[in-house]
């Protein structure tokens, strides 16, 4: 199993973090993902960015969310790929 390097995070969104990411369970498996706020924001500032010119201090919050997303990937195929090479429980 090749392992990826851990994406390096600059900064986080400015924004309140308490309760961003939350975790489901998929087949057993813990997962995070963003909540339906920050994924509202995210979706905000994609289509105003797709109308108009974002300013600079947007695309810089848009620039966090695409880092965050990515390090969150990585978590959850560690976590996955984890749980899933560990033999099953004798029972």
């Amino acid at each position: 199993m090749t392992i990826s390097p851990l994406p390096n995070l600059r900064s986080l969104p400015q924004m309140p973090l308490e309760g961003a990411v939350r975790i489901e369970l998929v087949e057993g498996v813990p997962i995070f993902r963003a909540t339906s706020i920050v994924q509202t924001r995210i979706e905000a500032l994609i289509a105003e960015q797709q109308d108009r010119v974002l300013s600079p201090a947007e695309e810089e919050e848009l620039d966090c969310y695409e880092e965050v997303d990515d390090y969150l990937s990585f978590v959850n195929r560690m976590v996955r790929n984890t749980l899933l090479s560990q033999p099953e429980p004798a029972v």
